[in-house]
């Protein structure tokens, strides 16, 4: 359809509101699926249409056919729990969805002539777009207008060096601006466009790795092999137990397999993610991707950006220092600011002090980028005058150089103003640079930053200054903020190459200035190779490609359009000191998942450990499904939820499955040992299948609780309280009449229920004597573990 719209803009003015409809009715608009965004009937379709809702499903459809209505409760506890989970996500996808309303970038386009803000699915094809710094390109286009505008596309190409764009070059959706301004002709949007047609496999390749979820996976995957011949055992071995009744085989297989899946876990970490995501939205911290959520808990390295996350934005003028007293300074200052039409924050503080003056035009400019760190322009009549970083304009023996190394050691920016006979190119800085004056602008640190510094040396994290700006200044914030050895910043400038010795250097300081893009990725890589998971911060241009690098990518609200595209975890508010609640929020999950996978998968291992038992034994199952259904809900199901709520800063660490199994899968064989026990003693004394049941259901009870209360360390009054509650909950099911009666749990004060106590109290001893030794080997170091409280 887009042959029948013929291309109306040329000269850069903009569609009328006509053209624009007519494109929007052809369907050339620039909407496109948002894989990040969860539909109701997506979250529906994943929390019902699963392998083991399938699996519950069918043996809930046996049981109803086959035994008593309450040994079928379990299918309406999932039933129950899948209406929670499905209702949390759906509330977390709505709160994100209006959250990254807020975050989204709105590109300027020209419109019946006019500057106009829209949201970047109401961008059309033909659109004029206007680019500046920090900008993302949204859709592929045409040059219309260019003033020194420069196009990193590393993100799409790999290409490093960013491209000059000219009049007429072609732009790629997906790339940044890092200089410059100019204006764009949108050719291709939508579905259409570069970036699109890459994005399945753009995101696919940098979804947050989760291992949580991956370790989940394992494990089901594992229970999913057992699962099947293991079932079909048991029903022989429970139809040969019931001499050939088929409704009692299914009734004695159907309490093993059900229970020996751990479909809870996967439900209360969904629940628990999106809880976080939630806690986080009302703290106006956007989460682009739901893994982030784990990441933030493994962090133990933070990279920070130091101009928008150490110091407060806006910077202001401090002093002009004059080297060349028949020099133009202040005209000179004021022509540059007025050459830059979209200046950076250090410019827009020379604006402010030096508004435009007339008889100064540009012949010819080089805007300022994160790689030169300067900015020139070239004066009809006034020669050529450069303003950047001084140690890279100024030779080494130049004595401006020392004057700026003084004030730069206050924390202040420090430019040079220079002049130059020689034509300026955008390649390199002209060679007889004539120093004028220093230019001192002010930062002040955030009143937070250092509080937010001393968080996170408390819990284990290190935290790096990585900036563009000069090493001095840069070591005398961070100083300020309480970064440790800050008082020996290091010049990237003199970074090694080599990646095993940018590896020593990159380790063993803290702070760096004079960084370029490229470096910044450098470092980064760098870190994860020596096995950190690195968060990074930032709000500029220069912070995009070691955000995108990062394990975690957290972005500032008030930063640039492209550094919010990439990272997982956007600060609307642009505040620093959310990032220890940030983090906290990541630890409380994961520490929460890990205590609770304890609970599940011991579990599983016990019902395992049951069949396998009951099948070598040829003997009737042990338990009721209405039995399993009571234990598991009082020592699993209800404590688990409120316990994945609770608050937890230990520090995530790598080795999640190995942890759980250590303690998990022994654990579960003693609950299934002492169950057994039980129940042969009892049924030893002939004292019937009923009564060995209800005490072989008490003595699980009662090793599965002692679980629930080792799982619970380190105690609190509240983890406490709610053990207590379970026992209570049990206790009313055993001594209320209608209840001992509907779950068959009748017990009196007799020999099979002090059997059931005692073996229950000797399971409860080698569970403390388990949890002790798997302690001493899986349990963080003493100033982490202080946190888990």
């Amino acid at each position: 359809m887009s042959s029948e719209l013929p291309v109306l803009v040329t000269d850069g003015r903009g569609l009328t509101s006509a053209q624009v409809s007519e494109r929007v009715a052809a369907g050339l608009t620039n909407e496109v699926p948002d894989l990040r965004s969860r539909s109701l009937s997506d979250i529906v379709r994943k929390n019902t249409l699963t392998y083991f809702n399938l699996l519950i499903g069918t043996l809930w459809v046996l049981m109803l056919l086959s035994a008593p209505l309450i040994d079928s409760l379990f299918g309406l506890v999932i039933v129950v729990n899948t209406g929670i989970g499905i209702i949390q996500e759906w509330r977390a996808a709505r709160t994100l969805s209006r959250l990254s309303v807020i975050g989204q970038a709105r590109p300027l386009v020209r419109r019946d002539g006019v500057e106009v803000p829209v949201a970047s699915a109401e961008l059309v094809q033909d659109d004029v777009i206007l680019l500046v710094t920090g900008d993302q390109v949204l859709v592929d286009g045409e040059v219309l207008e260019s003033i020194g505008l420069e196009v990193d596309e590393s993100l799409l190409t790999g290409e490093a060096d960013p491209v000059h764009m000219r009049v007429g070059d072609p732009a790629m959706s997906g790339s940044f601006v890092v200089a410059g301004s100019g204006t764009l002709r949108a050719t291709r949007v939508g579905a259409a466009s570069y970036a699109a047609g890459l994005t399945a496999q753009a995101r696919q390749f940098s979804t947050t790795k989760s291992e949580l979820a991956a370790s989940i996976q394992r494990f089901i995957k594992l229970v999913s092999y057992l699962l099947a011949p293991l079932a079909v055992l048991l029903f022989i071995s429970q139809y040969n137990a019931n001499d050939g009744r088929v409704r009692d085989a299914i009734a004695g297989t159907v309490p093993g397999i059900v229970t020996m899946v751990p479909e809870g876990l996967v439900l209360l970490t969904s629940i628990a993610m999106a809880l976080s995501v939630m806690r986080l939205a009302r703290q106006r911290t956007l989460v682009q991707e739901m893994a982030a959520v784990e990441v933030l808990a493994r962090v133990d390295v933070v990279c920070v950006d130091k101009t928008g996350t150490l110091t407060a934005p806006g910077m202001h003028l401090r002093h002009v220092e004059v080297l060349d007293p028949t020099a133009p300074v202040s005209e000179a200052l004021a022509a540059l600011g007025a050459a830059e039409p979209d200046p950076n924050p250090t410019l827009a503080a020379v604006v402010a002090a030096y508004p435009a003056q007339q008889g100064w035009t540009a012949t010819s400019t080089v805007p300022f980028s994160s790689a030169r760190k300067w900015s020139a322009a070239t004066f009809e009549d006034h020669g050529s005058f450069v303003l950047g970083a001084p140690e890279l304009l100024l030779g080494i023996h130049d004595p401006a150089r020392g004057q700026a190394d003084e004030s730069a050691s206050t924390g202040a920016r420090v430019l040079v103003l220079a002049r130059s006979a020689t034509p300026l190119t955008a390649g390199s800085a002209p060679a007889d640079l004539q120093a004028l004056a220093l230019v001192v602008i002010d930062q002040q640190l955030r009143p937070d930053a250092a509080r937010t510094v001393a968080y996170f040396l408390e819990q284990g994290v290190t935290v790096k200054v990585i900036s563009g700006d000069n090493p001095v200044t840069v070591g005398a914030v961070a100083a300020e903020a309480g970064i440790p050895a800050a008082g020996a910043p290091v010049d990237a400038r003199t970074l090694p190459e080599d990646p095993l010795q940018l590896e020593e250097v990159v380790e063993g300081s803290n702070v760096f200035g004079r960084v370029t893009p490229a470096q910044k990725r450098a470092m980064v890589s760098a870190l994860q190779r020596r096995g950190h998971t690195v968060a990074m911060t930032g709000d500029g241009v220069n912070d995009v490609l070691a955000l995108k690098d990062a394990d975690l990518g957290i972005a500032m609200g008030s930063g640039a359009a492209a550094t919010k595209a990439v990272a997982q975890v956007v600060l609307l508010d642009s505040q620093f000191s959310v990032l220890p609640s940030v983090v906290a929020e990541g630890r409380r999950v994961l520490g929460n998942v890990e205590r609770v996978s304890d609970l599940f998968l011991t579990k599983s291992f016990y019902a395992m450990t049951l069949s396998i038992t009951t099948v070598v034994l040829a003997m009737p199952f042990p338990f009721l499904n209405r039995h399993l259904t009571l234990v598991t809900a009082f020592t699993i199901g209800i404590p688990s939820f409120f316990l994945a709520l609770m608050p937890n800063t230990a520090r995530f660490r790598a080795g999640f499955f190995r942890r759980v199994i250590v303690f998990a899968l022994p654990a579960g064989v003693l609950c299934a040992v002492a169950a057994y026990a039980t129940y042969g003693i009892v049924l030893l004394d002939d004292e019937g299948i009923q009564s060995a049941r209800a005490a072989a259901a008490l003595t699980l009870f009662t090793v599965t609780w002692w679980v629930l209360v080792q799982v619970a360390r380190p105690w609190n009054a509240l983890r406490l309280l709610i053990c207590g509650a379970m026992v209570v909950g049990f206790a009313s099911v055993v001594m209320l009449p209608f209840l001992n009666h509907l779950f068959a749990l009748t017990l009196d004060a007799d020999r099979p229920t002090f059997i059931a106590l005692g073996v229950g109290a000797v399971g409860c001893v080698a569970i403390s004597v388990l949890r002790f030794v798997v302690a001493r080997w899986r349990e963080p170091a003493p100033a982490l573990a202080a946190g888990t409280s």
